[in-house]
C-alpha cells in the first residue's frame, strides 16, 4: 500500500504513546517495584517505559530511534502521552531524559524538529561492531565477491523486518540490478528461501544474510528501505543510496539522504526493474553522490564510542542510587 505518513504518526501517538504505552508502563512498574533499578534505559519510542521511570521517581536514558525528526504530529503525540500519564496519576507535561543518546551523526536530524534535554550523539552500531570470524553464509559471499571481475559492487537489503511485507520489491529490484554492470549481493533475511526468487542472474548472488561490517566497507552502493539502521550504516561507511522507503521512519529517513545528496529515491509501490537500473547506473557513475556519502564516514567515526554512553549511564545509576 502507499505510505500513509499522517496514518503512520497516528500509530507513534495513539498505539505506542497510548495503548501499548499504558499495558507496558503496568508491567514494567509491577517488575521495577520487585527489583528496583537504579535507572531505566529504553528507546525513544518505548513511552510506557518513560511513564513507569516517572511513576518510579527513577531517572532514564533514552535511545533515539526516529533519528531524522519530523516522523511524528507532536501535538497528538502529547495530548495521548498526557492521557496515559494521566492515567498513572502524573502531570500532563512530560519531561525531558535525564540523558537522549543520539546515534547519528550532526547534521543528519531536520533542524525544525529539536531534541530536548540532554542529547549526547554516540557512533552508529556499525562501526562499534568489531569483524570478527565469518559465518559460512558471510565467507562464501566474500569469497565470491573477490572472485568477480573489477566492477562496482551493490547491496540490496530490505533489513530484518520490512522484508516479509514487500510483495514483490525483491523480483522487481533484482531485475533492475541485474541489467547493472556491477557485482550484486542481496539478502532476503531470515524468513524467506533465496530459492523464491528463482535463478539470480550472473552477477547477482542471493543470500538470507550477511553482518553490515563485512559488507558495507566493500560497497559503491546500498540499494535499501531506508530503514534506520541501514541509512547509518551506509553514511558511517561514506555509501550513496538508492532508497525504496515502505513505512514507519523510512520516508523520513528518505527526505534527509535526498536532502544531503547522498541519496536517490523511488516509490517502492510503483518502481520497475528500468527506473532501478537507471537510477543504479546513475549513483554509481555521478560522483557528486560519493564525494556528498564520503565525508561522513569520518564524522561518524569521530563520535564517541558506546563505551562512553555506558559510563554515562553508570553516573546516572551512580546519583539514583546515593540520592
Amino acid at each position: 500500500m502507499p505510505v500513509d505518513r499522517a496514518a503512520e504518526a497516528a500509530v507513534i501517538a495513539d498505539v505506542f504513546a497510548g495503548t501499548l504505552a499504558r499495558e507496558r508502563a503496568a508491567r514494567l512498574i509491577g517488575i521495577a517495584r520487585g527489583w528496583r533499578p537504579d535507572v531505566i534505559l529504553h528507546d525513544e519510542a518505548d513511552y510506557g517505559a518513560a511513564v513507569a521511570a516517572d511513576v518510579l521517581g527513577l531517572p532514564r536514558a533514552q535511545m533515539l530511534v526516529l533519528l531524522p525528526g519530523g516522523t511524528v504530529d507532536r501535538a497528538r503525540l502529547a495530548a495521548s502521552l498526557a492521557r496515559t500519564r494521566a492515567s498513572f496519576g502524573l502531570p500532563a507535561a512530560h519531561p525531558p531524559a535525564a540523558i537522549t543518546l543520539e546515534p547519528a551523526p550532526p547534521g543528519f536530524r531536520d533542524p525544525s524538529d529539536p531534541l530536548p534535554g540532554d542529547v549526547r550523539r554516540i557512533r552508529p552500531a556499525v562501526l562499534e561492531v568489531a569483524p570478527a570470524r565469518p559465518d559460512p553464509d558471510t565467507a562464501a559471499t566474500l569469497a565470491w565477491l573477490a572472485r568477480q571481475p573489477e566492477r562496482p559492487t551493490v547491496w540490496f537489503t530490505l533489513g530484518t523486518v520490512f522484508h516479509q511485507e514487500s510483495g514483490d520489491l525483491f523480483g522487481r529490484v533484482l531485475a533492475g540490478l541485474g541489467r547493472v554492470e556491477a557485482s550484486v549481493v542481496v539478502t532476503v533475511g531470515r524468513e524467506i528461501d533465496p530459492a523464491e526468487l528463482g535463478p539470480p542472474p550472473a552477477n547477482v548472488r542471493v543470500e538470507r544474510y550477511v553482518p553490515q561490517q563485512f559488507l558495507l566497507p566493500r560497497c559503491d552502493l546500498l540499494v535499501c528501505h531506508a530503514g534506520s539502521g541501514s541509512v547509518l550504516g551506509a553514511l558511517a561507511s561514506g555509501v550513496p543510496m538508492l532508497l525504496l522507503p515502505m513505512g514507519a521512519d523510512q520516508p523520513a529517513n528518505a527526505d534527509q539522504c535526498a536532502a544531503l545528496g547522498v541519496a536517490t529515491v523511488l516509490d517502492p509501490l510503483t518502481t520497475t526493474p528500468a527506473e532501478v537500473t537507471a537510477e543504479a547506473r546513475v549513483l554509481l557513475t555521478d560522483p557528486r553522490f560519493r564525494l556528498a556519502a564520503a565525508p561522513w564516514r569520518d564524522v561518524c567515526a569521530a563520535l564517541p564510542s558506546a563505551k562512553y554512553a555506558v559510563g554515562w549511564i553508570r553516573t546516572l545509576a551512580a546519583h539514583s542510587s546515593s540520592s
